[in-house]
């Protein structure tokens, strides 16, 4: 079972992009699929979330403030710079409220997941990381309604939060975590616990790969004539990146970590929570279908910088000759 599940994290990336061609495909060709798709789209997402986060240390916030320096570096970076960076890349689809929103909702939030599974294969600090998941969470969560208030105003915010977000977060963000904070807390005291909590590392990737197709597949066929509109957000999030991988750098050399901490540290201000937010942009109206696909396009793109980052980091940030 370990030999499946490493070879699922090594070809991450190429099953994600299947898994968004074949849904892509899926529903161009057949009508009905769409449909159908979207009935599945929430329960799957709640799958995937509640699996998502069996393997954070919901609780754990002591593991959190054991690794201050990393910690408070981490905050600063995600929520202090990125935004700013955010507001000036976004500007490139000002002029579209329905693309905006997604990229806005996708850049502002720091990923919890697979960015510990990257930044590990370039040798960065996947423990520091995974201590630091539970803050992150937590923090994002407060923050990104006061961002988007900030960035676009009370119109499209009443749209984005009130319409989306808190409905979202109750039922398809909020549930599974505390299902899987009491699965963490039963798993010290009975064995089926346990059982659930390990398989859920196994299924992670197919259960994403699912996932991607479904929501492509449910929203293609309605948006296909803004495709072109959709790729405006490309520039924006190789945009993001490129600035993001220089800055986590500047701000990982002066906050003197380890390496490996350094490293980790790139890898949290370049990818973004995608999987997450997924389920409030599907909640929006229905004339902002098109949002859902600005998300996952984040995810498209940033699995392709990850690709760069896993060889271009440790080149950044070099261990130390001894």
């Amino acid at each position: 079972m370990r030999s499946i599940v490493v070879w699922f994290d090594r070809h991450q990336v190429w099953l994600y992009l299947g898994g968004m061609l074949a849904g892509a495909v899926l529903g161009l060709v057949f009508s009905a699929a769409a449909p159908v798709a979207e009935t599945l789209i929430y329960p799957a997402l709640g799958l995937l979330l509640y699996v998502t986060f069996l393997g954070i240390p919901i609780s754990n916030f002591k593991a959190s403030a054991a690794i201050p320096r990393f910690l408070g570096t981490t905050l600063v970076l995600n929520f202090v710079l990125v935004p700013v960076v955010v507001f000036l890349v976004s500007r490139i689809v000002a002029h579209d409220d329905v693309l905006l929103l997604g990229v806005l909702i996708v850049l502002l939030t720091p990923c919890i997941d697979y960015v510990i599974v990257f930044a590990q294969r370039a040798g960065g600090d996947a423990k520091s990381l995974l201590a630091a998941t539970p803050v992150l969470m937590a923090v994002q969560m407060l923050l990104l309604p006061v961002y988007l208030w900030l960035f676009i105003g009370d119109q499209l915010f009443i749209v984005g939060i009130v319409g989306a977000f808190l409905p979202a977060f109750l039922w398809i963000i909020l549930v599974p975590l505390i299902v899987a904070g009491l699965t963490q807390v039963t798993a010290k005291r009975w064995a089926w616990a346990v059982r659930v909590e390990s398989g859920g590392t196994t299924v992670m990737v197919p259960l994403m790969v699912l996932t991607l197709a479904i929501v492509v597949a449910s929203q293609i066929s309605a948006v296909h004539e803004r495709v072109f509109d959709l790729l405006l957000s490309v520039p924006v999030y190789v945009l993001f990146a490129a600035l993001m991988i220089p800055i986590g750098w500047g701000v990982a050399c002066r906050a003197k970590m380890q390496v490996a901490q350094q490293r980790a540290l790139v890898f949290s201000g370049v990818t973004r929570n995608s999987l997450v937010v997924l389920p409030i942009v599907l909640a929006l109206p229905a004339d902002y279908a098109l949002t859902p696909l600005v998300v996952v396009t984040q995810t498209l793109v940033e699995l392709c910088i990850m690709v760069v980052c896993i060889r271009l980091v440790p080149r950044l940030i070099p261990s130390p000759v001894h």
